[in-house]
């Protein structure tokens, strides 16, 4: 009957259905509590006979079954033909919800309670609910503490069986997974290359790769940080946050580079490490090919394709790609600048915008150019100017298909299609997509110039006017045209004189269709008709 899903024996007691009496008999012992099969060896009794026979080969060791493989071998059959399917792979238990297949029945009966949301194994200690009796098993760990699962190189303690498994795997280099993809394999199972991510909050809708995955993201929407530091009083939401943040207090750093002998508080972020100098970049992005060494930095990568900005400023409403980024950005609400500069005093709100500041009294530049020669402070204003030379821009806008060479061009031409300008001068109400823009356009009416060439003495308002001119006392010309060669202090004079090879006049008068090559003298021609003359001679 496995075929035809007929079930004709049901149980008078929860109304569950078998397809055989032995079956059903089998399962109403799990009422009755009769468990008549016991073991000889250590007296511990099963409703089945069947199971009785498994439990045995605990006892005797006995592992008839060996798989032709990889020559693993099992203690009964049924376990060895799973097995097999991770070679063959072969997954004959079809859902038919979702069309995901599995190696067992049981695999894909657990599954089922996805769709269902049938949770039959609760905590009598919290009444949390669980989809498998071994996880279960698992939690109810979390509040007795026992861990009786022991490694014998190391001595650690683990809650789980499957755990000190993975955990063993630290000490025998044994990668069991293989990727069919890109031939890599691994020491656990994972939906990297398949980008399978059947676990769905019903809050948010954001999907995840791993049910325990959805579970600590949930948390984001109750608000629920159940692992406190009995330190700081300080809580997380994963217990292995919480096991990094005690090493703060404790200074405990157990992870040491061979490399340059940096020591790491944990695991995860010595791995990261040491990707530095492997230059190993294994997480890679699916719209442009651009890779990382960690799946957190592909993650905040891919929000400049979709334009997620998940993280929104509680006090103005920003939004930013990532948590660091607004931490920084309430720094501005609140005035706090933490990483000061030993040198002259300066404060900063970032450490990297310190470390920037620092190369600025020790004249270090090592980053250069080999295309021009340019040496530059550090390595992302290195990686912009090479596309100087490249032309890559691979930050793509979705309204309209333009591209730019750095995100944050992106994120302002993004603006003009919201027609959002949230930075208004205070002084005349002119308004600003972004907040640098209106700081340089305030120094019009405080009348501050702080930036000063080294040359001539002659004051700006801002950098980039400053970088501008010292290219009269260089002669450097860095903008060339493609089409004639003839070269430019400025990129927006490039941008103009373009317009003389393709004819392009994008600017028309609505008053009399006139059409202009550049805005500046769009604007210029449009006082012929209002007749504004805002330049008045003061004598």
């Amino acid at each position: 009957r496995s075929h035809t899903d007929l079930r004709p024996y049901e149980c008078s007691d929860c109304g569950k259905s078998f397809t055989t009496t032995s079956i059903l008999r089998a399962h109403q012992r799990v009422h009755t509590a009769e468990r008549p099969y016991e073991c000889s060896e250590c007296g511990k009794s099963f409703v089945r006979r069947y199971s009785l026979k498994v439990h045995i080969k605990v006892h005797s060791g006995e592992r008839p079954y060996k798989c032709n493989e990889c020559e693993k071998s099992f203690k009964w059959k049924s376990t060895l033909i799973k097995h097999q399917r991770i070679h063959t792979g072969e997954r004959p238990y079809e859902c038919s919800e979702c069309g995901k297949s599995f190696i067992c029945r049981t695999h894909l009966h657990y599954h089922h309670r996805i769709h269902t949301g049938e949770r039959p194994y609760e905590c009598s200690e919290c009444g949390k609910s669980f989809i498998r009796r071994n996880i279960l098993k698992v939690h109810v760990k979390v509040h007795s503490d026992e861990k009786p699962y022991k490694c014998n190189e190391c001595g650690k303690s683990l809650k789980c069986k499957s755990t000190l498994i993975k955990h063993q795997r630290i000490h025998t280099g044994e990668r069991p997974y293989e990727c069919s993809e890109c031939g890599k394999s691994f020491a656990t199972s994972s939906r990297l290359h398949t980008g399978e991510r059947p676990y769905e909050c019903s809050e948010c809708g954001k999907s995840f790769t791993a049910n325990s995955a959805l579970h600590y993201h949930q948390r984001v929407h109750t608000g629920e940080r159940p692992y406190e530091c009995s330190e700081c009083g300080k809580s997380f939401v994963r217990r292995n946050s919480l096991s990094v943040h005690l090493k703060v207090h404790s200074g405990e750093k157990p992870y040491k580079c061979n490399e340059c002998g940096k020591s790491l508080k944990c695991k995860s972020t010595f791995v990261e490490h040491q990707r530095i100098h492997t230059g190993d970049r294994p997480h890679e992005c699916r719209d442009c090919g651009k890779s990382f060494a960690t799946r957190s930095a592909l993650r905040s990568h891919q929000r400049v394709h979709t334009g997620e900005r998940p993280y929104e400023c509680s006090d103005c409403g920003k939004s930013f790609t990532t948590t660091s980024h607004l931490r920084s950005h309430k720094r501005v609400h609140n005035s706090e600048r933490p990483y000061e500069c030993s040198e002259c005093g300066k404060s900063f709100c970032r450490r990297n915008s310190l470390n920037v500041h620092i190369k600025v009294h020790s004249g270090e530049r090592p980053y250069k150019c080999n295309v021009c020669g340019k040496s530059l402070n550090y390595k992302s204003t290195f990686i912009q100017h090479q596309r100087i030379h490249t032309g890559e821009k691979p930050y793509l806008c979705s309204e309209c298909g333009k591209s730019f060479s750095y995100s944050r061009a992106l994120r302002y031409h993004r603006q003009s299609h919201l027609a959002v300008s949230p930075y208004d001068c205070s002084d005349c109400g002119k308004s600003f997509t972004c907040s640098s823009y209106l700081r340089d356009h305030q120094r019009v009416h405080t009348g501050e110039r702080p930036y000063k060439c080294n040359h001539c003495g002659k004051t700006f308002t801002s950098r980039s006017l400053l970088r501008s001119h010292q290219r009269l006392h260089t002669g450097k010309r860095p903008y060339e045209c493609s089409e004639c060669g003839k070269s430019f202090f400025q990129r927006n004079t490039l941008n103009v004189h373009i317009k003389v090879h393709s004819g392009e006049k994008p600017y028309k008068c609505n008053e009399c269709g006139k059409l202009l090559k550049y805005k500046s003298t769009f604007i210029q021609h449009q006082r012929i008709h209002t007749g504004e003359r805002p330049y008045e001679c003061s004598e």
